[in-house]
């Protein structure tokens, strides 16, 4: 079958619904909407993934109006956002501080998103973790 679109689109896990931004997103391609929310709704719920955390997905929609899609881990942001247990980051990061988390948490989020980067070093993922949390107030203890 030959790729028609490939969509990335952030859903909330196990709550897709045909209302805006998926609906007008992927009725614009021509699939079926109410199908993809099932189908995703129930892969989120299958794997455990806990209601409400942030999805990155990505949908390769054929020719024939079929689709396939692929989850990936939540994106770095919100998992520093989880960690400290904080509705967003500073809006005014190097004088406002966020939180304060050690390394270790870091390297809890670097191996979760291991397979996302191109390079299997955990310490330059961590790196990039760290250069995330300081954009976001977040300072690193080690």
């Amino acid at each position: 079958m030959k790729i028609k679109h490939i969509v990335k689109i952030q859903i909330p896990s196990q709550n897709a619904n045909p209302s805006p931004p998926i609906g007008p997103i992927l009725g614009q391609k021509g699939i079926n909407i109410i199908k993809f929310c099932n189908d995703f709704n129930n892969e989120t719920k299958n794997k455990n993934i806990e209601k409400g955390i942030i999805i990155p997905v990505v949908i390769t929609i054929f020719e024939d109006k079929n689709f396939v899609f692929l989850l990936k881990n939540p994106p770095v942001s919100f998992l520093l956002k989880r960690e400290l247990k904080i509705e967003c980051g500073s809006k005014n990061p190097g004088k406002l501080v966020s939180g304060v988390l050690n390394i270790d948490q870091i390297r809890k989020i670097a191996l979760l998103k291991i397979n996302e980067f191109n390079t299997e070093d955990v310490n330059s993922i961590i790196k990039s973790i760290i250069g995330t949390a300081k954009s976001m107030g977040i300072i690193i203890k080690k």
